[in-house]
C-alpha cells in the first residue's frame, strides 16, 4: 500500500498535469510553471509536520503555501478536482475518503 504522503504527491501531480494540458497546451510534458508548482508542492508535502497523519489541505490548520502558490494550487484544484473522477478515479476516491476522516 502506498504511503499517505506519496499518494498525496501523486494526486496533486495528476491534478497539475490535467490543468496544464487543458490551459497551457504544452507540446511535450508540462510547461515550466507547472513543473515548478509540482516541485513546490512536493517539497511542501515532504516537509509537512503532520507526516503520514496529514489532513487534506482544505482541513489543515497550517497553511504552508506562500500566498501566490496557494492561489495557483486553488485554481488547479478547482479545475482538476471534479475531472479526477474520470481521469484518476482511484486517486479521487482515496482523496475523498481522506477528506471524510
Amino acid at each position: 500500500m502506498m504511503k499517505r504522503i506519496e499518494r498525496e504527491k501523486k494526486t496533486v501531480n495528476s491534478m497539475i498535469a490535467l490543468y496544464c494540458k487543458a490551459h497551457h497546451h504544452p507540446v511535450d510534458g508540462l510547461c515550466e510553471d507547472c513543473n515548478l508548482l509540482i516541485a513546490y508542492s512536493n517539497t511542501r508535502l515532504d516537509r509537512c509536520k503532520f507526516g503520514e497523519e496529514k489532513p487534506v489541505c482544505s482541513k489543515c490548520p497550517v497553511h504552508c503555501y506562500k500566498k501566490d502558490r496557494k492561489e495557483q494550487i486553488r485554481e488547479v484544484m478547482r479545475y482538476a478536482g471534479p475531472r479526477m473522477i474520470v481521469y484518476q478515479p482511484r486517486l479521487a476516491f482515496l482523496h475523498m475518503t481522506d477528506k471524510w476522516k
